[in-house]
């Protein structure tokens, strides 16, 4: 959804600013299919966002489905494939309404491929395609809220978690997060809607900066700098030891918690060693440790649900916060490192 080209429209036509919020309403709160359903609006009008802006800038190519978690694969206008995921909490007891109706959380995309090359991620083999814009990372949400309103459901969650890096295409990122808290439109209070980085530092320093509550997780899936430049290139140009002085200048610009993504790889990174070292770097105040099974993308194993928990364990007896993240949908290739476009 192009906002600033309907408002373009809009200030041609002489239309007022209310027209603006109808429109926004109707797309954004309504979640309407089709510009014919927005009767609020002249047919003029109507015709002339159908032909201008099309309801949606992305095609839904294919749907996989599992108990909890729904894969959606697009295709933009020029060609390009990228994947979203729905996931759905399923609460084990119903008590508030929220909880009795589940939390439903999109986990989208920010780049056509990716240029990182992360070793275990499944999208870095792809390689960089380009940036998607602004409104082509709305509407992976829109689409999702739109199935989810025949559920009688909503988004709750927003993540920046799916294929790419974020803070590369940072500007298209952050205007699309301001479409998505806008009050007129969608309406998603910041602090549902999570931004994950490798490690950006200058970006992480300029995302400390911003006037907002969006959370931020930094993927850091090693304890030093020698494994960690292994299995992720973007440590060469930023090693720990920047990434943790902008993340220490971010929370002293914020006080907000940063949540640290950490994939337990079998024999590469979730040995007791790398336990310890890695509870030196995390201890401190407002850091915390998402540990997260390694989901297959055929180059390493998972680490083994033994060396897991005492993975988990040595980080608690150190003092560290930490949990465990749930997986979703790995059997629809659909889990944390498992986007590839497939189509």
């Amino acid at each position: 959804m192009d906002i600033k080209k309907i408002s373009d429209i809009l200030t041609k036509e002489g239309a007022s600013a209310f027209r603006l919020k109808q429109i926004k309403k109707a797309a954004f709160f309504r979640l309407i299919d089709s510009w014919d359903e927005a009767t609020d609006i002249s047919e003029k009008l109507r015709d002339i966002l159908k032909k201008e802006v099309p309801i949606t800038s992305l095609s839904v190519i294919s749907k996989k489905d599992s108990h909890d978690t729904t894969k959606l694969l697009f295709k933009s206008n020029d060609g390009n494939f990228i994947e979203a995921v729905l996931m759905r909490h399923i609460p084990s007891v119903k008590s508030q309404k929220e909880d009795a109706e589940g939390r439903n959380t999109i986990c989208i995309s920010s780049q056509a491929g990716c240029p990182m090359n992360c070793s275990f991620c499944a999208t870095g083999k792809l390689g960089f395609k380009r940036n998607l814009t602004t409104e082509e990372i709305v509407d992976q949400v829109l689409e999702f809220a739109r199935l989810l309103k025949k559920e009688e459901q909503k988004v709750n969650n927003i993540v920046f978690m799916g294929m790419g890096e974020p803070f590369h295409n940072y500007d298209n990122v952050m205007e699309a997060v301001r479409t998505l808290n806008d009050k007129d439109g969608f309406n998603l209070g910041v602090r549902h809607i999570s931004i994950s980085t490798c490690g950006i530092v200058p970006a992480i320093k300029k995302f400390a900066d911003e006037d907002t509550q969006v959370n931020l997780a930094i993927s850091l899936h090693a304890p030093n700098d020698k494994i960690r430049s292994q299995i992720m290139p973007v440590n060469k140009a930023y090693n720990l030891e920047k990434l943790l002085e902008a993340i220490d200048y971010y929370i002293k610009k914020t006080n907000r918690k940063v949540m640290f993504e950490y994939v337990l790889i079998d024999g590469v990174n979730d040995t007791d060693k790398c336990a310890y070292e890695l509870a030196k770097i995390m201890k401190k105040k407002l850091y915390h440790v998402n540990l997260i099974k390694y989901h297959d993308t055929g180059v390493y194993k998972s680490s083994k649900r033994e060396q897991r928990h005492r993975f988990f364990d040595i980080l608690k007896k150190e003092g560290v916060s930490a949990t465990f993240r749930i997986s979703f949908g790995e059997n629809i290739s659909a889990a944390c490192g498992q986007l590839a476009a497939e189509k």
